[in-house]
């Protein structure tokens, strides 16, 4: 049976001058997966998103995201992906509504589907009455619900996460997890990146990143197996500690 990716990497590198930031890559991310991220500031994940994201091209290897090469095919990589990052990708001065009305516009929706995804997603956050509310007047955690909303609005192929929890309280954090798990029951595909190891528990497969290279890639209990860790915490320091570069 024929194994269904949505992300494959094979030597993916990026050169700055003399820095290698990311060192030949290699990965496959399937489709439906929640797909853990994880790296020190400076070990080069950031760069590696950038580019599965069509938004930096590749010193050297290639990428297909959503069946698109990164490098040939960049914007229609964009088209089949969703992406959020921690600062969110809001407009404070435009309502709710109208944020949803104009990232649909932008993605290519019509006014029908637009208006028929509005209804839905209002209801299923428990924002009917916030549709005409000032977005900048939303309580961080909602704010941080509705951009994930929004980059899945289009019902992309994959969805990007760059450290979307950042600043945000436990309880809300697992609130925005349990988003993750519903749109990845829809089939989505979600590629997070996070600095909290609880988060990584809840992937099905993590990378750990360790300057520019794919340092570990399973599950989180064979991870934890292999380094002998009671948690990803354990194992992500063990790797951490190998670093020699510190800047990405």
């Amino acid at each position: 049976m024929k194994e269904n990716y949505v992300i494959e990497a094979a030597g993916l590198t990026k050169q700055f001058g003399t820095f290698v930031a990311c060192d030949h890559v290699t990965f496959k991310v399937h489709e439906g997966e929640i797909f853990g991220f994880l790296g020190a500031n400076g070990a080069g994940k950031t760069t590696a998103m950038r580019m599965l994201c069509g938004l930096s091209v590749p010193s050297a290897g290639h990428a297909t995201v959503a069946g698109y090469d990164v490098y040939h095919q960049a914007d229609q990589v964009k088209k089949n992906i969703g992406y959020m990052s921690q600062k969110f990708s809001l407009y404070d001065d435009l309502t709710v509504a109208e944020n949803l009305r104009l990232f649909g516009g932008i993605y290519g929706m019509s006014r029908r589907q637009i208006k028929e995804k509005t209804a839905i997603l209002l209801q299923e956050l428990g924002f009917e009455n916030e549709r005409d509310t000032m977005v900048r007047s939303l309580p961080l955690g909602w704010k941080q619900k509705l951009a994930f909303s929004l980059a899945i609005f289009h019902e992309p192929k994959i969805v990007f996460l760059d450290e979307p929890t950042g600043g945000v309280d436990p309880i809300t954090r697992r609130q925005f997890w349990e988003l993750i798990y519903r749109a990845a029951d829809r089939g989505i595909t979600v590629f997070v990146t996070t600095h909290y190891m609880d988060e990584a528990e809840y992937c099905d497969r993590v990378s750990i990143m360790v300057d520019g290279q794919i340092r570990a890639l399973d599950t989180p209990a064979e991870l934890k197996r292999t380094f002998e860790a009671e948690n990803m915490y354990e194992v992500f320091l063990s790797l951490a500690r190998t670093a020699i570069r510190t800047d990405s």
